[in-house]
């Protein structure tokens, strides 16, 4: 089994590339990413010794290269993380997500038709479906949510899952979406919530909550949502959508407190910042689906997936420290410049 995973230099790419190494060692993963600034080779050091291991620094949009790595590789399956993902960034530019959320999907699903791919599969978002009310606790999103989405970002990435399932009805191509709440653990890059808190704790500098701090969102660990992309891969119904949630709710400002308290610095480092605009106030996944077809469920409760995240950063400055100062972006020429 050969297994093309994009965006796996990223955050849950990475975490996914390393976890089907060690669960499958007879598969071959080939890992396409174009390492922008949310990509980092040294996340996969530990898997670029590994002979059933290929990296390629390819832009998903760039068709020729696809086209050449499917033609070299002739994967078996091709597993979508690729995204510009960060939400402010696409309030600031949002060309670039349309372009690759969008255009990057269209490029890939080509390439899995062209190459006789038997399963294709897009990692998309909750937002997808817009934001639920804080004082309607009982309401949760279903695959049979409509979509309402919220920034560019989200609806780059509602567009693509357009795009496959009409890929799916028009041409045949046997497609597979999960859609995953909030993801935390290992490698997680530090502009995202719970990273920059704990970098910014262990500094002592000052920890940015947007608005009250009042936004919920349902968390999940990141291992748990590899585990549930694994059993789509394996069993998922061709044609469907799977929603995946942790059933872990949280107040941002709670998860910053808590971060506080974990590290033992005061909750006067809190600073409360103007609000982003058109934020979502609540994401609330019922993972129902996934669970009575799959047996799926998250294994991991947040009390104690935040002490391991937390740990983790404590035993790898390094990692994300180089992030911080952009030394990051040399790992690629230190590994590859001689070779």
């Amino acid at each position: 089994m050969t297994i093309i995973v994009t965006g796996g230099a990223g955050f849950i790419g990475s975490n996914f590339v390393r976890y089907m190494l060690k669960k499958y060692p007879l598969y071959r993963i080939v890992c396409i990413d174009k390492l922008t600034y949310a990509g980092n080779l040294s996340t996969l050091s530990d898997c670029l010794g590994s002979e059933n291991f290929r990296f390629c620094k390819t832009d998903i949009c760039d068709r020729a290269e696809i086209f050449s790595v499917f033609e070299e590789e002739k994967p078996d399956i091709v597993v979508n993380f690729a995204a510009e993902s960060h939400v402010d960034r696409s309030i600031e530019d949002p060309e670039v997500f349309l372009t690759t959320n969008i255009l990057g999907t269209q490029v890939l699903m080509d390439a899995s038709r062209e190459y006789g791919v038997k399963r294709y599969h897009q990692v998309s978002t909750d937002e997808v479906y817009g934001d639920l009310p804080l004082d309607r606790p009982d309401l949760f999103f279903t695959e049979s949510t409509p979509i309402h989405t919220s920034s560019p970002y989200s609806a780059s990435k509602a567009s693509a899952d357009l795009l496959v399932l009409a890929y799916h009805r028009t041409f045949g191509l046997p497609v597979t979406i999960s859609r995953c709440s909030n993801n935390y653990g290992p490698y997680h890059f530090p502009e995202k919530l719970i990273p920059l808190m704990i970098a910014n704790a262990l500094s002592d500098k000052p920890l940015p909550v947007y608005g009250e701090g009042l936004n919920v969102r349902d968390w999940l660990y990141v291992e748990d949502h590899c585990k549930a992309i694994d059993l789509i891969l394996h069993g998922g119904t061709v044609g469907e959508v799977y929603n995946i949630g942790g059933h872990n709710e949280m107040k941002n400002i709670d998860i910053v407190r808590l971060i506080c308290k974990e590290l033992g610095k005061p909750e006067s480092l809190i600073t409360y910042v103007t609000d982003r605009k058109g934020h979502d106030m609540r994401y609330a996944i019922d993972p129902a689906k996934i669970s009575a077809e799959l047996g799926w469920q998250p294994e991991t409760m947040f009390a104690d997936g935040i002490k391991l995240t937390i740990r983790w950063y404590l035993d790898n400055k390094d990692w994300w420290q180089d992030i911080i100062s952009g030394e990051y972006r040399n790992y690629y020429d230190k590994m590859y410049k001689n070779r």
